[in-house]
């Protein structure tokens, strides 16, 4: 099943992408919340130091799970509906696992080289991570602006592209609502 072009869909504002992604950290912090305390509970809230790493990797794979799940899905997070923003894959209907995983590993650029950055640099105080992570999003999010669809870099590599939802409109909000109400 092919779908229609998206670069003739639109591409939404880095604004609007950024503001999804704030509305995503707000999400993304209650799942993992949930996460660490199916992993505190399973592990008798163990604090040896295989332990936080296992809580680190775990939580890496919960946030995997989430964003992979929700790309290769319908193709977007429940942040991403709201602003409605899409991702998908040229010439596919949903975009693939491989792509999506590799979109999700790639995303890491936002924040991977604040964190080795910081860790090698033996860093403690929050004031000097948050000016790292700052610098690292703000790098990132020019990204955009090098590429002449303004994809940022991991759409690009991972071959995935975002796309602007049109507005519902009235109407088909209507018919949506009365099509649940009749379904009930």
């Amino acid at each position: 099943m092919q779908t229609a072009n998206p670069s003739a869909i639109g591409t939404p504002t880095v604004k609007r992408r950024l503001i999804a992604m704030v509305y995503e950290a707000f999400l993304l912090t209650a799942v993992e919340a949930l996460a660490v305390f199916i992993f505190i509970f399973a592990t008798g809230n163990r604090q040896e130091p295989a332990y936080r790493a296992g809580l680190m990797a775990f939580l890496f794979l919960v946030t995997a799970a989430y964003f992979v799940h929700a790309w290769s899905g319908a193709g977007f997070t429940l942040a991403m509906k709201t602003w409605r923003i899409k991702v998908v894959k040229v010439g596919h209907a949903k975009v693939p696992f491989r792509n999506a995983a590799l979109r999700y590993l790639l995303a890491w650029g936002w924040f991977a080289p604040a964190l080795a950055i910081g860790a090698l640099l033996d860093l403690h105080h929050v004031k000097e991570w948050a000016l790292l992570l700052i610098l690292g999003l703000v790098a990132w999010a020019l990204t955009a602006f090098l590429d002449k669809d303004r994809q940022f870099l991991h759409d690009r590599i991972a071959g995935t592209r975002l796309i602007a939802l049109p507005k519902m409109q009235k109407a088909q909000k209507a018919q949506k609502i009365q099509a649940k109400a009749n379904t009930k």
